[in-house]
Formats: structure tokens, sequence, C-alpha cells
């Protein structure tokens, strides 16, 4: 069970490369990572953390522009395959990260072709700006989402 976070933040990283690695970036500089997780230590530096947060929100504002390239290019593929998988690995149990890589840059593949498609369709009847908004509100509730169900449980009585 796991590995469906992995798999789901991968998925995410389809969509917007840079979310998930904010996502978990954040969560790793708060502590609410799963317990023995696969993340690098670089993700819970808060200047790293500050850094990818800044870097999806270009992400996102370039994708409303007119000349933005289209996500499955080969620069965006990679970049996706690579924070598919570093996303992966940080939401998995340290044992499992190879697995946990491999699944989220996967993931991160399929989701790109898949809401490329998607995303183009919609373009047609919507617009570029409109359909964007609304994928980057997916994405990031998506990433939100993801990574608080990945949280430990807090165990203990409720504080008044």
């Amino acid at each position: 069970m796991a590995l469906i976070h992995s798999i789901l933040m991968g998925a995410v990283a389809g969509m917007r490369a840079i979310t998930p690695l904010a996502t978990v970036a954040n969560a790793a500089c708060n502590g609410t990572l799963p317990h023995g997780n696969g993340a690098p230590r670089l993700l819970s530096n808060r200047l790293a953390s500050s850094g990818a947060k800044l870097l999806a929100a270009g992400e996102m504002a370039g994708d409303k522009m007119e000349d933005a390239p289209d996500r499955i290019v080969p620069a965006g593929m990679l970049a996706r395959i690579v924070t598919g998988a570093i996303a992966g690995m940080a939401l998995a149990p340290r044992e499992q990260r190879p697995l946990a890589a491999v699944l989220g840059a996967g993931a991160a593949v399929g989701a790109a072709y898949l809401t490329f498609n998607l995303r183009v369709r919609a373009m047609r009847r919507f617009g570029q700006k409109a359909t964007g908004v609304v994928e980057d509100a997916i994405t990031v509730g998506s990433a939100t989402l993801i990574a608080r169900s990945a949280a430990p449980r807090r165990r203990g009585l409720l504080r008044r």
C-alpha cells in the first residue's frame, strides 16, 4: 500500500514537473514525510524547499504563455521522469526506494501523455489560460492530498 503514494505523486509530475518536488520538499521540511522514507537530505533544507516552490510557481506561470512548450517534449519528459522518481522515493519506505523511483517515473510518463491529450482537447474549447488554471488547481490539490495521506498518523490524546 505504501507505494500507491509514489505512483500517485508520479502521476502529478506528469501534469506539472516541479509541483511534486516542491510538495515533498515542503513535507520534508515540516517533518511530515513517512518514517524511514527515501527522501534525499537536500529536500529537507529550507532553502531547497523554497527554491522548489518558486520553480513550481514559475512553471505554472510559464504554462499559460502562448509559446509554452508541450509537456511531452524531451526536456519536459526528462524533468517529469526525474521529479517523479525523486518524489516517488521520498514517499516510500527506504527499502522500496528503487521500485518507488521506477513507479514514480513511469507514472509521470504515462500521466504526461494522458493529460497532454486531455489538455489539448480542453484548450480547443476553453483556451490555454483557463485550462491551465484548472490543471494547476488539480495538480496542487492532488499533490497536497497525496503528501498528507502519506504522512505518519499522530497517535495520542487530543489536546484542548
